[in-house]
């Protein structure tokens, strides 16, 4: 059984470094199970198909960036405090595995057209806005223009916030100051 858990994962390993380092559409089954160094048959015990292989690979992503996110905001003991980790979090994050990004940014994209992937990224979403919401939120004033939004809309906006410029930081990295305007989401503390 720990043979069968040790190349499942090996396999898992090597989908990932495929797809975060040349993108869902140019990634075969065959670059997968080069990568992993076992024949392509394996793939398809293992996990049926692509989209089973991929679906896993997003569980896979999904557990380490939201135990890694929850790390992050346990840090601190103000709302803003608690900001300012996440925002430090994003930016090492960007700095030092941007791969991660690409990847959740491809299967996004994915989810669109996805029911299976669409089910695993909403859901990612949708907790990291629950965390945002707890962790930060529930736990501070916000400014006066924005007392009129439930602490959900406003988990949300920071979301999407960070991602947006976290993409923009991507697909403009010569342009290093984009990643400071992850520090105006803290204007909502302010």
């Amino acid at each position: 059984m720990e043979e069968k858990t040790n190349q499942s994962q090996k396999i898992l390993d090597a989908a990932y470094k495929c797809i975060s380092t040349k993108g869902y559409a140019n990634v075969s089954l065959r670059d997968i199970a080069n990568e992993a160094g076992v024949v392509l048959s394996q793939l398809n015990y293992y996990f049926g198909n692509k989209e089973g292989l991929f679906a896993e690979v997003i569980k896979m992503m999904i557990n380490k960036y939201l135990h890694e996110i929850n790390e992050a905001l346990d840090i601190g003991e103000t709302a803003r405090d608690k900001m300012s980790s996440l925002i430090k979090f994003f930016k090492e994050m960007l700095n030092n595995n941007p791969e991660l990004f690409r990847l959740l940014y491809d299967l996004t994209g994915l989810a669109i057209w996805s029911s299976s992937f669409n089910t695993l990224l909403r859901n990612l979403f949708n907790e990291l806005s629950n965390m945002i919401e707890e962790k930060i939120l529930n736990k501070s004033n916000l400014k006066d223009n924005l007392v009129n939004y439930s602490s959900k809309s406003v988990a949300r906006m920071i979301l999407g916030a960070m991602f947006g410029t976290a993409i923009q930081v991507i697909l403009n990295s010569d342009e290093g100051d984009i990643s400071d305007a992850l520090n105006a989401v803290q204007i909502i503390f302010e």
